[in-house]
């Protein structure tokens, strides 16, 4: 995935005002065209995490979203960072203004297709990294493995999963069965 425009930098303000029928994301002010929608066994795979955690969040204070929905890692400085992660929770309500996220959500899914692979193992899991995101999962529906990286002393420690279930980590209580997520 290659940032378009790469002499220009955009800001929230900016990428809000793009009304092109087409889904970007921007890290550090550069423009990143998203790919079109995703085929069938990554949307099943979004799909069936969402209402996982959707399911074991009734009635807490956090909530689970599902892409499109921006992400702006960056609100509180240069505002140059704006990303739709596949699913993600955040836990602090006061990051929620009702059209996007103000800050690091506490949890991340990212799942893989061949077109972002690269972009979501490298480019986002830095970003991811970097901006404090407590849990990020990288899912592969083609080898059905879940990459769960955990932030600790500010970087991620990465553990693979492959069967059984996988503990949510900034979710106490919360376990998803990976055979679940891959039955499609």
């Amino acid at each position: 995935m290659e940032a378009l425009k790469l002499e220009e930098k955009y800001t929230y303000a900016d990428y809000y005002t793009w009304d092109d029928g087409k889904r970007w994301e921007l890290i550090d002010g550069f423009a990143y065209l998203m790919s079109p929608a995703p085929v069938e066994r990554h949307h099943d795979c979004a799909v069936e995490l969402f209402e996982k955690l959707r399911n074991f969040l009734k009635g807490k204070p956090c909530k689970v979203f599902i892409a499109p929905f921006d992400v702006r890692l960056k609100a509180d400085s240069t505002d140059d960072t704006v990303v739709q992660p596949d699913v993600f929770v955040v836990c602090d309500e006061s990051k929620r203004d009702g059209k996007s996220i103000t800050g690091a959500p506490d949890f991340i899914i990212e799942v893989l297709s061949p077109s972002t692979s690269r972009y979501d193992k490298l480019t986002k899991s830095k970003l991811y990294q970097d901006t404090g995101v407590k849990e990020y999962w990288i899912v592969d529906p083609v080898d059905e493995i879940i990459a769960v990286n955990l932030l600790v002393d500010g970087k991620y420690e990465l553990t693979l999963y492959g069967e059984g279930e996988i503990p949510v980590s900034v979710l106490e209580g919360c376990t998803i069965n990976l055979s679940e997520v891959f039955s499609q």
